[in-house]
């Protein structure tokens, strides 16, 4: 795990995660919305707990991973640290990795086959525990992205409910990266709308305030927070 820039000091990520916390409560006032309804998830992949121990140190207790591994490897001993860490989901996720995911993780974002959703009942079932799952829409039909497509999501959420027996709380999703994120995002609302779901995992960096203009109550924000991977 390498990253191209120096890492930034502990004083400059406090000062970029108060800024980006600043401006998610900006936007949310901006579209008439409460704060309070849109959590924060900085995303700490690759970054290492001297990274991370500035933004526990201020009180944020919400983080995102991409690999199981790599993340049962680095929160451990922070979890022992600080009280009521909330770990994220919010890479791919191999059905063979589900019995580590469910018991380590308190979200997964990316609920996207009915192969990983069979793996997540039994173990859900067999541990008794159940973290809250999010379905992952590939909104733009990219075929190099993981997700269902915006017209199967709602029969793919029936079929994890009745099937499988699983609560989806949400929706989640990464737009084009070259194109204008909002009418993804819209799209991606009207989706969990018309399915009654509580959740919208949607915009990180570098589109999170429009993500809450669009009603996404999860930003996913790991470089404005932590510098250059």
């Amino acid at each position: 795990m390498t990253r191209s820039d120096q890492p930034l000091n502990s004083r400059a990520i406090e000062e970029q995660y108060l800024g980006v916390k600043e401006r998610v409560w900006r936007a949310a006032q901006h579209h008439g919305r409460e704060p309070a309804s849109v959590k924060l998830v900085a995303v700490t992949k690759t970054f290492q707990e001297d990274d991370i121990v500035p933004v526990l140190g201020q009180g944020h207790r919400c983080f995102g991973e991409n690999r199981v591994q790599e993340a049962m490897h680095k929160w451990p001993a922070l979890r022992e640290r600080y009280p009521a860490i909330e770990l994220h989901l919010i890479g791919p996720l191999q059905s063979n990795k589900a019995r580590e995911a469910v018991a380590f993780f308190d979200c997964i974002e990316t609920l996207d086959r009915p192969k990983l959703a069979a793996a997540l009942a039994s173990e859900i079932q067999r541990q008794g525990k159940a973290p809250k799952l999010l379905i992952q829409v590939n909104i733009g039909l990219e075929a190099q992205k993981a997700g269902v497509a915006p017209s199967e999501a709602a029969a793919f959420a029936a079929r994890c409910e009745l099937e499988f027996g699983l609560t989806v709380s949400g929706l989640m999703c990464i737009p084009p990266f070259e194109d204008d994120p909002l009418p993804y995002f819209q799209k991606l609302a009207a989706l969990r709308d018309e399915l009654a779901l509580p959740e919208l995992s949607m915009g990180m960096s570098g589109d999170f305030e429009v993500a809450i203009g669009a009603g996404a109550t999860m930003v996913r924000v790991g470089s404005a927070i932590f510098g250059s991977r």
